[in-house]
């Protein structure tokens, strides 16, 4: 924690355009007696998201006495919609209060400078001190518990609790916020990432349902496939009758073995690193930090470590998992693999020798020629804060935070996911051009200009179809290579 010199008062919470999991908008003077914890956020920022397991802990320990608000501060524009945030809470299992500081009042009222960032208040309102970035939680409970014992013996502690209000809605259908999806033509199969659900379902290519892997109760055991355990898995990457599964939120890489169903783990600990800590291992030795997607090479499988901005491998053979491409700063960065930056690596390509990059929060789309080469260039896209939703050529092109990506006929196919669109990419040109999708959110299937999507988070091909993991809208859906049309798969 960063102390401030002297008090300072806490400025209110005035300049937000909505409030959720509450009823009506939060104030400090309401607050006076609990000791108030601020998390300034924006919710593609996976820094932000490895914060919300210490809000959680720490809101448990606290309950009667802290309370924990988000202020949403958003970076994109598809994140400044309120409706987009109540999805987000219910997608992340969200319950404290969040305002959405649309318009950064509150952010610059508190001169907030970078997501994510934490403020301590006081029962008085005063603030206590400042925490910026992840990984304060341990920090943050020490000072809570000796701020509550200074308070407690003053008599100015409030221990009446405050229910919370949270925003629940009935998801109505088989799948919860899917975010990868894959699919096996030469098998027959689909295999459907369901995130929010805690386990893989196996489909046939009409959606008629196999298999599931996974007990839908988030956890890491291992075993048989309806006693397994994953917690939000993302992506999915097969070798014969192996899956390999990316199970985000344990920080682990599973194997799943489809000839038995048995589950089990090949890499991480269980707790996430940072990456400062390693550049590698044995497998089982060497804690993960939120692995979003995977490619299989044929002996390696590369992995899209989203949390320290890396792409990493594992060598099964060898039991070993290492730092691949990527220093750890986060930006756009090309070059040779070791001197390269990327800034959350989300989703993953492999064709004709080149592992194709989703970098979501540099809005681009990366191209790295894999070994003997070891080199990372963009193919088109903006920067950091430069995205948006244009066709062009190169650095002319505009994306938000894509997501996914996919080959097909020499294209590559990008899941622009805040844009609702499913993109055409010409790697050697460098050509994006609008597809499928209208560009609004919503969920209407037809021809490719006015079909709508939600957020779409994976995409994988097969000769004549691109499978969608349309997230936002639990759903999958199918586009026709063809034509363009847009279908939604019926999981029964």
């Amino acid at each position: 924690m960063e102390e401030e010199i002297g008090p300072v008062r806490a400025p209110e919470l005035d300049g937000a355009i909505a409030w959720l999991n509450t009823p009506e908008p939060l104030t400090l003077a309401q607050l006076r007696g609990k000791i108030v914890l601020l998390d300034f956020w924006t919710y593609g920022c996976i820094n932000c998201l490895h914060v919300l397991p210490d809000l959680q802990r720490l809101q448990a320990k606290f309950a009667d006495i802290l309370v924990v608000i988000g202020v949403h501060a958003a970076k994109f524009d598809n994140e400044r919609s309120t409706e987009n945030i109540r999805r987000t809470l219910q997608r992340l299992g969200i319950r404290h209060p969040v305002a959405n500081d649309a318009a950064f009042h509150i952010w610059q009222a508190y001169t907030v400078r970078a997501w994510p960032t934490q403020v301590l208040i006081d029962p008085r309102g005063y603030v206590v001190g400042t925490a910026t970035g992840e990984g304060h939680g341990a920090q943050l409970e020490e000072v809570i518990t000796a701020v509550a014992a200074v308070f407690e013996q003053e008599g100015l502690l409030d221990r009446t609790p405050r229910p919370l209000s949270p925003e629940d809605r009935a998801i109505d259908g088989p799948l919860a916020f899917p975010g990868k999806v894959l699919a096996d033509e030469a098998g027959g199969r689909l295999f459907i990432a369901d995130t929010q659900h805690h386990r893989i379902v196996e489909t046939d290519l009409e959606g008629r349902l196999r298999r599931v892997f996974g007990s839908g109760i988030p956890g890491r055991d291992y075993g048989a496939a309806g006693d397994a355990q994953f917690r939000e898995p993302q992506g999915m990457a097969l070798a014969g009758d192996v899956l390999w599964v990316a199970d985000a939120g344990n920080h682990l890489v599973r194997r799943i073995d489809l000839a038995s169903g048995q589950v089990s783990t090949v890499a991480g600990t269980g707790r996430q690193s940072t990456w400062q800590q390693t550049d590698g291992g044995a497998a089982l030795e060497t804690s993960l930090n939120s692995p979003w997607d995977l490619a299989w090479d044929g002996r390696l499988l590369f992995i899209a470590m989203a949390g320290p901005h890396q792409l990493w491998l594992l060598d099964p053979d060898r039991g070993l998992v290492i730092r691949y491409a990527g220093t750890g700063a986060e930006g756009r960065a090309d070059g040779h693999v070791d001197t390269a930056a990327f800034a959350q690596p989300s989703g993953l390509a492999l064709a004709d020798r080149t592992l194709y990059v989703a970098d979501a929060e540099a809005n681009i789309v990366r191209a790295v020629a894999l070994p003997p080469e070891n080199t990372v260039r963009t193919i088109a896209g903006g920067d950091l804060f430069e995205f948006g939703d244009v066709d062009g050529v190169g650095d002319e092109a505009r994306f938000q935070h894509p997501l996914g990506l996919a080959v097909a006929g020499g294209q590559i196919l990008v899941a622009d996911t805040y844009n609702h669109r499913i993109r055409r990419l010409d790697p050697t040109t460098g050509r994006v051009q609008s597809w499928v999708g209208s560009g609004r959110p919503g969920h209407v299937d037809g021809a490719a200009g006015a079909a709508c999507f939600y957020e779409p988070g994976g995409l994988s091909a097969t000769s004549r179809h691109v499978y969608v993991a349309d997230t936002n809208n639990h759903a999958v859906r199918v586009v026709d290579l063809a034509t363009g049309v847009v279908r939604t798969l019926e999981i029964r």
